[in-house]
């Protein structure tokens, strides 16, 4: 009788790791391919108008024009009934409609506004143009809300706004690891949303994207600023998988539904759902209104940007005291925390720096410093220094300058061993934590070598 011998353990246990590294470092490309395929293959291959709202003079046309549409295109347009020609324009200087119709049969009239989308205005003009004509009549159009003379295809400011929206989630992944408070990140934040809210006005100017209203400054800010604190403050409570969860907000959802590169009438019901929420979308919104229509239908848009900058500081300020209390749990005891970044950027690594040099944001480059030198004062020159991680693998080595100082930048916010090892002395070891935004000071001392030479064998 024999026996039948199992399966070795270690070959489940290393197809775990391999599906394990995989799906870690899979994840990001996956999201960035299923992502654009369902946001953006999906609602802009083939841009249909859904609920446009088209002001008809006179109730009797209204009807008729209703009950034409509900047949050949339900769905496809909103009819709202004016009293005269001069109210139907009204409605769509007011933004309480997309474009208007005087149902004249001596010369029908179809008002627009490019403002509102170059491609919603061709898809409402093709349509009514397509009525009149099986009337037997010619439809003349009157343009009432034109872009800017440089932004011919009605996307000029859609680009604009989305340079910052996509700006600020990227500058959010670039601080993270930077050595600054979290006060520092959040000031640093502010200056480069002002500075990049200020460059995208004049560049739009210089180019003609947007006439002179120096207002929209103030909601450039404000797009950039929402983006920023609400990136910064998932940090916390997502972790490592930051990068995904801003994308999908602020990338792969809030494109599509802006309205700004197509109509948001003209794409699939989610993403019109989308439309209102999110940030990009409302800021579009609330530019068409100052730049176009007189600062007709800005509240609403300015008030969902405010409620996205409060939910960004609400999470900072729950981010930063769940720290704290953190912090104090562990009394002491650092657990591992795993580094957040974006799959996209190079993190910092461990490196060895010049004591005392600054970094750009005026911080101290090292996290790890400090001094050898012997019981007497005396500076130890050429002394060996290696930081060992918590698992005991060498993250950095270098050596003490003339002066007998030492640095050390990229490490992480974790307990880390420091070994000094100088000839004829006995290694000395200590273990430290850095901390975010200081510099942890690790000093040795040697004993002098005339009295307490260790002798060679």
């Amino acid at each position: 009788m024999t026996e039948e011998t199992p399966e070795p353990r270690g070959r489940g246990a290393a197809l775990a790791d391999l599906a394990r590294t995989l799906a870690g470092g899979l994840w990001f490309p996956l999201l960035f391919f299923f992502g654009f395929l369902l946001c953006y293959a999906l609602p802009f291959h083939n841009p249909t108008p859904h609920d446009v709202r088209v002001a008809v003079s006179g109730p009797q046309a209204a009807r008729e024009i209703r009950a034409g549409f509900d047949k050949a295109s339900p769905g496809a347009f909103d009819i709202v009934t004016a009293d005269s020609p001069a109210d139907a324009r009204r409605k769509v200087l007011d933004r309480d409609t997309e474009a208007a119709f005087a149902a004249d049969a001596r010369r029908p009239t179809l008002y627009l506004a490019k403002a509102e989308g170059a491609l919603l205005e061709q898809a409402v003009t093709t349509a009514f143009r397509a009525l009149v004509e099986r009337q037997g009549g010619q439809l003349d159009t009157v343009e009432l809300v034109p872009t800017a003379s440089g932004d011919t295809s009605g996307t000029g400011l859609f680009y604009l706004t989305m340079s910052l929206n996509i700006s600020a989630y990227i500058s959010v992944m670039m601080l993270i690891r930077a050595h600054l408070t979290r006060r520092g990140k959040l000031l640093t934040l502010a200056g480069l949303s002002a500075f990049m809210s200020l460059v995208a006005y004049f560049i739009g100017r210089g180019l003609d994207i947007v006439p002179g209203e120096p207002l929209g400054i103030l909601y450039l800010f404000l797009l950039s600023q929402a983006v920023a604190w609400v990136t910064y403050g998932l940090v916390p409570f997502v972790r490592q998988f930051i990068p995904g969860v801003a994308i999908t907000l602020f990338v792969l959802l809030s494109i599509p539904s802006s309205g700004g590169a197509i109509p948001y009438q003209m794409v699939p019901a989610f993403f019109r759902a989308l439309h209102p929420v999110f940030p990009l979308g409302n800021v579009i919104e609330a530019l068409h209104g100052i730049f176009y229509f007189d600062g007709k239908g800005v509240l609403r848009p300015t008030l969902v940007l405010c409620a996205w900058l409060v939910f960004g500081l609400l999470l900072v300020v729950v981010g930063a005291v769940l720290a704290r209390r953190k912090e104090h749990e562990r009394a002491g005891a650092a657990a591992p925390e795993e580094p957040v970044e974006d799959p996209a950027l190079e993190a910092p690594v461990p490196h060895a720096v010049t004591p005392g040099a600054h970094d750009p944001f005026g911080e101290r480059t090292a996290v790890l410093g400090g001094e050898v030198f012997y019981d007497d004062g005396r500076p130890v020159p050429g002394v060996f220094i290696t930081v060992l991680g918590h698992d005991g693998r060498q993250l950095l080595k270098t050596v003490t300058d003339e002066e007998g100082r030492w640095g050390a930048a990229g490490l992480p916010e974790d307990w880390v061993s420091v070994l000094a090892l100088a000839k004829g002395h006995r290694p000395a070891a200590s273990r430290v934590l850095p901390r975010e935004g200081h510099v942890t000071r690790q000093d040795f001392v040697l004993a002098a070598p005339s009295a307490h030479a260790v002798p060679s064998t």
